[in-house]
């Protein structure tokens, strides 16, 4: 209570160019994805400014982690909401994804270019190989967390065992209705747990992107796109690289609005670029209409983090407490972990020459033995595909 007390003045004098400027800051120096953006959101309001006590900053990192979405950034969201409301909200959350989505723009101008130089070739061909250990390196970090989470029981660990596996096989076998699969567990779960989910009601909430995800990839075009973005934002939980597998196939196979490599490139600019790694979504709509397809994407895939906290923010509190909310992400969450790690599937799948693959069994090493840093290795495995490249090993 001490602590909460003694935030309470300063959050008062906090003006909106202040929010601005700070969560600007970390929208610019924001390398290295959810932990570093947590970090640096740590260090200004609580340490350095102590705008929020630690009780309520964790508490805000528990609550948005509930959420659909990109978990770093409704942090973010959610952080400046507690200083000046809803248009505080607005501008911090803006300011913290506009740097990066600037900067992921101009790269995907040039990586996806009709005829980039041939060490630009090299980097994207060796940073996207290294993308499967990434994905692999970002399951299994989640994975102790959740795996506490089911709790000691024999059966849960089970049915954790299980939920994964339903991940990994749907991302790797049937990537766009995996959406269906975290729900669809997620429901399981509260059955189970919670006794309270009648077959009735789970087969309604279930169901109901199925229509949708049966009727948009027909349309196509922006109607589209929208879509893809969308459940990138707002059906996605566990945020991150589970975007990859609702993405690869829809942007890939449905629509052909990129190639195998090119989105191995989407995912290392996602991953190497400051501010939330969602924004990877950024290069796919670039890929389908350029640079207004690029912003749509990311607007729509962004906007339900903002109508989560602003709308949301004063029920999580409640949210946190519920019993079917707990029991729901308890089963999803397994599935999204599996999900992550059956991506790497394809995506490896996706590589063409053999210098990619020692380089993808060198990043696994780097990442999951030497447990070394996601940015340093794609920065490494781009640098070493622009020196084949220019020794002229094959690239295309």
């Amino acid at each position: 209570m001490v602590d909460g007390a003694e935030a309470a003045p300063h959050r008062a004098a906090v003006g909106l160019a202040t929010i601005a400027r700070e969560w600007g800051r970390i929208g610019c120096v924001g390398f290295g994805g959810p932990p570093a953006h947590i970090a640096l959101l740590r260090e200004l309001c609580v340490k350095r400014r102590r705008w929020l006590s630690e009780t309520e900053f964790e508490d805000g990192i528990a609550a948005t982690n509930l959420l659909p979405g990109p978990a770093s950034t409704q942090l973010a969201i959610y952080t400046a909401w507690r200083l000046r409301g809803g248009i505080g909200a607005l501008v911090g959350g803006f300011c913290f994804i506009a740097p990066g989505l600037v900067v992921i723009l101009a790269l995907a101008a040039l990586f996806l270019a009709g005829h980039p130089p041939l060490a630009v070739r090299g980097a994207a061909a060796g940073a996207g190989a290294a993308v499967a250990a990434v994905a692999v390196h970002a399951a299994w970090g989640l994975a102790p967390g959740s795996w506490k989470r089911a709790g000691t029981a024999r059966a849960a660990r089970v049915r954790w065992i299980c939920y994964a596996g339903v991940g990994a096989l749907a991302a790797a076998l049937v990537g766009p209705w995996l959406v269906l699969a975290m729900i669809g567990t997620g429901l399981l779960e509260v059955a189970i747990r919670t006794g309270r989910t009648s077959p009735r009601r789970r087969r309604s909430r279930g169901a109901a992107p199925l229509p949708l995800a049966a009727a948009v990839p027909a349309s196509g075009g922006l109607l589209a796109l929208a879509w893809v973005a969308f459940k990138v934002g707002a059906l996605s939980y566990g945020g991150g690289f589970v975007i990859i597998p609702l993405m690869q196939h829809d942007a890939v196979h449905t629509y052909h609005w990129m190639t195998d490599a090119q989105f191995l490139n989407a995912v290392a600019l996602g991953q190497i670029t400051p501010g939330p790694v969602v924004q990877t979504v950024a290069v796919v709509g670039y890929a389908a209409a350029g640079i207004g397809g690029g912003l749509l994407a990311a607007l729509v895939a962004f906007g339900p983090s903002f109508l989560f906290v602003i709308g949301g923010a004063s029920h999580f509190d409640r949210l946190r407490a519920d019993q079917r909310v707990q029991a729901f992400l308890t089963g999803a969450g397994p599935t999204v972990i599996g999900a992550i790690a059956g991506s790497a599937i394809p995506l490896a799948a996706a590589l063409q020459h053999a210098w990619q693959f020692a380089i993808l069994a060198a990043a696994a090493l780097w990442l999951l033995a030497a447990r070394r840093g996601v940015v340093s290795t794609l920065i490494t495995a781009g640098v070493l595909g622009a020196g084949a490249a220019l020794i002229g090993w094959p690239v295309a």
